[in-house]
């Protein structure tokens, strides 16, 4: 079994910028594939970002050119870097995780609150 444990999260006005972190307990077999995904009052939880171990990146088109994933394969943990943040990314953000036998994980959230 896998904990992820995220960090990070806050309170921003706008045009802010957060960094959110993940740390997997265990290394994860590969190929794996860790990211974030975020979850609204009221919304669906949706993908913002993931990353394989091969180092393939996905961004969800609301977040491109403003959140960039990262990874430390050394450390078992997926960075998200938050720039021109806006009101309408207040959520909690998950991490999330795949091993190479396509058993997922997900970290507790971590709340994200952007202001006017």
């Amino acid at each position: 079994q896998v904990q992820l444990v995220e960090s990070g999260g806050g309170l921003v006005q706008a045009g802010g910028s957060l960094r959110l972190s993940c740390a997997a307990s265990r290394s994860i077999r590969s190929p794996n594939t860790m990211g974030w995904y975020r979850q609204a009052p009221g919304k669906q939880r949706e993908l913002v970002a993931t990353m394989s171990s091969g180092g393939m990146t996905n961004h969800a088109d609301s977040v491109k050119g403003r959140f960039t994933i990262s990874r430390d394969n050394a450390k078992n943990a997926v960075y998200l870097q938050m720039n021109s943040l806006k009101p309408e990314d207040t959520a909690v953000y998950y991490c999330f995780a795949r091993d190479w036998r396509a058993s997922d994980y997900w970290g507790q959230g971590t709340q994200v609150t952007v202001s006017t």
